[in-house]
């Protein structure tokens, strides 16, 4: 039977002939010809270490390189290939606890698409976190440039962090370690989607940590080639991501209406100026667009002091186009609220968001340019939200009592 090995510094010892470790390394929606590449960055990242990974089989004709010969391949059948492979999905998590079972592992690491171009000392950190720091889930940490991950910024993570009092940054982290009861939990969730053929569904791994009462950490992943979304079309990935979290708040509002406590700030960065020109011209113009000609639908989903602060935000010039934290806050509350309560069709009320969202971007943007450091930015945002947590409660219980 496979031992265990719990201490850090054994992951990376020059042990010859080891004992094949109890973590399961999952390669998710990796494709084949980054497969080599991926199985000799884990080599490198665990000298001497022997691990169980598992591959999907798009390359039944793989041979061991002497780079990778003590890493014991696992080829599995994954679900049919999905556009949703940027992202870890149901069929993800349903198959790593799967094999965790097969080979009695205690303990998973779950590394996304692009895997490869993470650096091997990133992932030994990751695996150290997950072993060795009793957490049940442990989160990659990114460091994006100021114009990346803008939607993770401005609405995953700031409504991760107050509704579930969950403190990663990257809620939707593409590489994870998990406990083997997370790994279970994730699986039972995700074995709800499998079952009516929704193995692209998304999953929200901290939400479910929080819910359960399992410990989070998190691991940082400093340089990463982030997956890419096969469609640019920014309306269908909002759609897709704040449609899939959105649906999570709803069905775990029991929980997070009963969370009280707030995180501690985190360590800012000192803030850089960036001479940088930003075109956001594209972006204020489309949420002057949006302002003339989607007030009826808006009108259904804000409550008045909602549309009086997009009033006075239609009419800043550009240098001074600021939206508000509170007021992003609210906007993205309501619009929470208005899809549990189906106010209108749902692809249709999170198409009203995207030029909602252009806005912030802009003012965001605009923010960073003139000094401030964007994550400082960020974690302001955050305390909005956690600040106003009580308004959508408040809402969340009497629907009505705010609007006209």
């Amino acid at each position: 039977m496979a031992t265990t090995s719990t201490n850090p510094a054994a992951l990376a010892s020059d042990a010859t002939t080891p004992a094949e470790t109890g973590l399961l390394i999952h390669l998710a929606s990796v494709s084949a010809e980054a497969i080599e590449p991926a199985l000799s960055n884990l080599a490198l990242a665990f000298p001497g270490q022997s691990f169980a990974v598992a591959i999907p089989d798009v390359a039944p004709n793989l041979t061991a390189s002497p780079s990778f010969d003590k890493l014991r391949l696992i080829p599995y059948t994954p679900a049919a290939p999905s556009a949703t492979n940027w992202v870890l999905t149901a069929a993800d998590y349903f198959n790593t606890y799967k094999l965790a079972l097969e080979h009695s592992k205690t303990a998973c690491l779950i590394l996304g698409a692009n895997s490869h171009t993470v650096p091997a000392e990133s992932i030994r950190n990751l695996a150290a976190t997950t072993l060795s720091s009793g957490s049940d889930l442990a989160v990659g940490h990114y460091h994006p440039g100021p114009r990346e991950g803008l939607l993770n910024s401005a609405i995953l993570y700031p409504v991760s962090r107050a509704l579930f009092c969950a403190r990663p940054r990257f809620p939707l982290a593409v590489d994870l370690g998990v406990s083997i009861r997370m790994a279970e939990r994730l699986a039972t969730v995700a074995q709800r989607f499998t079952a009516a053929a929704q193995d692209d569904a998304i999953l929200w791994p901290v939400s479910e940590a929080s819910a359960a009462g399992f410990t989070l950490a998190e691991a940082d992943i400093p340089a990463r080639c982030a997956p890419s979304p096969a469609s640019a079309d920014l309306n269908s990935l909002l759609t897709q991501l704040c449609g899939s979290l959105f649906a999570d708040i709803d069905t775990k509002a029991a929980f997070w209406q009963r969370m009280r406590s707030t995180l501690p700030a985190r360590s800012i960065p000192q803030a850089t100026q960036s001479n940088e020109s930003i075109d956001v011209a594209p972006m204020i113009e489309s949420f002057h667009l949006a302002y003339a000609n989607l007030q009826e639908i808006w009108a259904l989903v804000l409550p008045p002091h909602a549309l009086l602060g997009l009033k006075h935000l239609s009419v800043m010039p550009q240098e001074s186009f600021r939206m508000q934290d509170n007021l992003w806050a609210r906007i993205v509350y309501d619009f929470i609220l208005a899809y549990r309560l189906r106010t209108i069709n749902r692809s249709h009320l999170l198409g009203a968001l995207t030029p909602l969202y252009l806005a912030w971007v802009a003012s965001h943007l605009i923010l960073v340019h003139s000094g401030v450091s964007p994550e400082r930015h960020v974690e302001e945002q955050a305390l909005a939200f956690e600040t106003d947590k009580p308004y959508l409660v408040s809402r969340w219980r009497w629907p009505d009592r705010f609007n006209p």
